[in-house]
């Protein structure tokens, strides 16, 4: 089993791991990992390890049973089982999936439907929605959007068992992802506190510790994919992505 340092300790740019094993594609195996492993439309992080005599970018980070294995640019050499490594992040990009993460929960919550899809890029996002009509004032739903922003409002966890979840399935907004269930809890994510909260949903993924780091955001498209389902998308606006 992996240790989840990217979960408990999502700022850290670098850490030490143990190689315990390759993946039959070839993907390295470690005890513990900074890099996030693609689950929940949030890619797998990039960046390279260091080792002792050697260096091996890394093009992936993926999940492999209860661990976490990184994906080695092709044809590079590798280090051995055992072998202490550091594992660097590319953290300029997982930063953006940060803020871009934290930035789709806040439109979930000026866009109360349930999510039917969504997806998580490199200061650019998506949520696709139960919606049969488009929203009437979309330059309203992105001060609205904005606000939540500004507001600076903390971003924290909680932890509940899976029977308390299965009690609760109002906490769960989307329809075509399921709840990262199964190990006895489940991670929840809060945006804000007290009378101040506005969203608690469980999430597996990286966010920022305040809805301030986001910045401002704009709203893209709004496009019809099928009879009820609407893509929204939105952008980090400094990256014009």
């Amino acid at each position: 089993m992996t240790e989840p340092l990217y979960r408990t300790e999502p700022y850290a740019r670098q850490a030490t791991a143990r190689v315990t094993g390759l993946t039959e594609t070839g993907a390295l195996v470690v005890d513990r990992s900074v890099f996030y492993p693609a689950g929940g439309g949030q890619p797998g992080d990039t960046g390279h390890l260091d080792w002792p005599g050697g260096r091996v970018a890394i093009i992936d980070t993926i999940k492999a049973g209860d661990g976490v294995a990184l994906v080695p640019e092709a044809g590079a050499d590798l280090p051995p089982e055992g072998a202490e490594v550091t594992m660097m992040l590319d953290w300029e990009r997982r930063y953006l999936h940060m803020r871009v993460h934290t930035a789709l929960h806040l439109l979930s919550v000026v866009l109360p439907l349930p999510v039917t899809g969504g997806s998580i890029g490199a200061g650019k996002g998506r949520l696709d929605f139960d919606m049969p009509e488009a929203p009437a004032d979309k330059e309203a739903l992105e001060a609205a959007l904005n606000d939540l922003g500004a507001r600076d409002l903390p971003v924290t966890e909680d932890w509940i068992s899976d029977a308390e979840l299965e009690a609760n399935p109002g906490l769960v907004k989307t329809m075509s992802v399921k709840p990262p269930m199964g190990q006895g809890r489940v991670r929840l994510v809060r945006i804000g506190q007290g009378a101040e909260q506005v969203d608690l949903q469980p999430c597996g993924g990286t966010h920022v510790a305040r809805t301030g780091e986001i910045g401002r955001l704009s709203l893209g498209k709004i496009e019809k994919k099928g009879r009820q389902n609407r893509r929204v998308t939105l952008l980090l606006a400094e990256t014009g992505a």
